[in-house]
């Protein structure tokens, strides 16, 4: 056994901290809460308050602008009106929100960090261990600190959500600006750009590809995530796996499994063929 006089717990100051935080900004995180929960409600309200028609017109419509392929478009469509069969449209529709959301808010956060990192050294050097942690700390640990700061509901669901997958969008961000080519950049220089517009002008566009592959690697892992959210007060598909594991209802999980399933396959279908487009479009450029 490993002596105890050299034991160190980290436990209470860890817990000492949070709850100071909780007391001293319990005003501030209601805000951002209430905020967010404002911005999901909206979306969640859009979605569920379409007609489902629509909503498969959309998402064929988004097929057709990625692919140009009439027969993914079929499917996207088949696979869709398959979810309403189910009697699953208003549980997707619900997970689709907070999908949705949490991508904003990954976005938001991870598209600045990822330039941040690509055009300075020490920020880069400090951020990739952070990222490090939260793709390897499993989902759980950070559910507490959570549930102290928001409590119960679709709020921290989309908190916890962000941290498992704004990773990939951040290294993929540092990734592509890094990589685009220095003479394209040196020429831009060359001519008088100016730094601003070099990088929403000339990096920015050129690292789309790469970016968009970011993306749809966020999109996935907010997916990934819907389980273990509908633990923390989400609702959606991810409730109705839930439910059945705790009932033992096998057809009931198999249900929503398949249901987040196609809505996992229709969205990075068509993200990649984004991805696709964006890169046809700067080689050609």
């Amino acid at each position: 056994m490993f002596p105890e006089s050299l034991q160190l717990s980290i436990r209470s100051p860890i817990n000492d901290w949070v709850e100071a935080v909780v007391i001293n900004h319990g005003a501030t995180f209601k805000a951002i809460s209430n905020a967010i929960l404002q911005v999901v409600l909206l979306v969640e309200s859009v979605l569920r308050g379409l007609p489902w028609w629509t909503v498969i017109i959309v998402f064929v419509a988004l097929a057709w602008a990625s692919t140009r392929k009439i027969v993914f478009c079929a499917i996207v469509g088949v696979m869709m009106v398959a979810v309403g069969v189910l009697g699953l449209w208003d549980l997707t529709m619900q997970t689709l929100a907070l999908m949705l959301v949490a991508t904003l808010v990954s976005v938001l956060i991870g598209l600045p960090i990822g330039i941040l990192c690509a055009k300075n050294r020490i920020a880069r050097t400090i951020t990739l261990p952070v990222l490090d942690v939260m793709q390897t700390m499993p989902s759980f640990v950070y559910l507490i600190p959570v549930l102290m700061l928001f409590g119960l509901g679709k709020v921290p669901a989309i908190l916890a959500t962000v941290v498992y997958a704004v990773p990939p969008l951040i290294r993929l961000t540092d990734l592509g600006i890094r990589q685009v080519d220095a003479e394209v950049v040196e020429a831009a220089t060359a001519f008088g750009t100016a730094p601003a517009r070099l990088l929403f002008g000339v990096e920015l566009p050129l690292a789309t590809p790469t970016i968009m592959a970011g993306l749809n690697q966020t999109v996935m892992m907010a997916l990934s995530m819907v389980v273990v959210a509908s633990m923390i007060g989400a609702r959606g598909l991810g409730e109705q796996v839930l439910n059945g594991i705790q009932t033992l209802d096998v057809g009931r999980g198999l249900e929503a499994g398949i249901g987040i399933v196609i809505l996992a396959i229709v969205l990075d279908r068509i993200m990649q063929g984004f991805g696709r487009s964006r890169l046809e479009e700067a080689r050609n450029g």
